[in-house]
């Protein structure tokens, strides 16, 4: 009779890999980090148990939106009380906080669980390309 392999936690065994946004499109960044995240490049991978890596993005304001995504795509935020709606084109988003359209495009293709937010935990974005995990010896993405 066969058992059925289970893949543990990895736990502080978590590699360290770095991406430079720079140059490329966000939608297949995104993909590339959500799975990296995920651990869906593993050959043990398992929806329920959370083995993904550390991602590091860097050059986060350089990332690529095409078409005219620039002007037409908007972003909102919504503070809770009446008319606190607000709505940013992608342009201002980028020139404000870069960091947060990598962060929501990654987060939108995760999947809606207790473990998408534990990954989130695991990417770190920064504007430029100065980073403070130089002591973690991230490998670069082959993405």
């Amino acid at each position: 009779m066969q058992k059925t392999f289970v893949p543990k936690n990895p736990g502080t065994n978590r590699k360290w890999f770095l991406v430079d946004a720079a140059g490329k499109p966000l939608g297949r960044l995104a993909v590339n980090i959500a799975n990296t995240l995920r651990g869906k490049d593993r050959p043990t991978f398992s929806p329920a148990i959370d083995q993904g890596d550390f991602v590091i993005v860097i050059n986060a304001e350089k990332v690529l939106l095409t078409g005219r995504k620039l002007e037409q795509k908007d972003y909102q935020r919504y503070s809770g009380f009446r008319g606190g709606l607000k709505h940013f084109t992608a342009a201002a988003m980028l020139e404000q906080h870069p960091d947060r359209v990598i962060m929501q495009a990654v987060w939108r293709m995760l999947p809606n669980n207790k473990i998408a937010r534990k990954m989130m935990t695991r990417i770190k974005v920064f504007r430029g390309d100065k980073h403070p995990h130089e002591a973690q010896k991230p490998v670069p993405a082959a993405y």
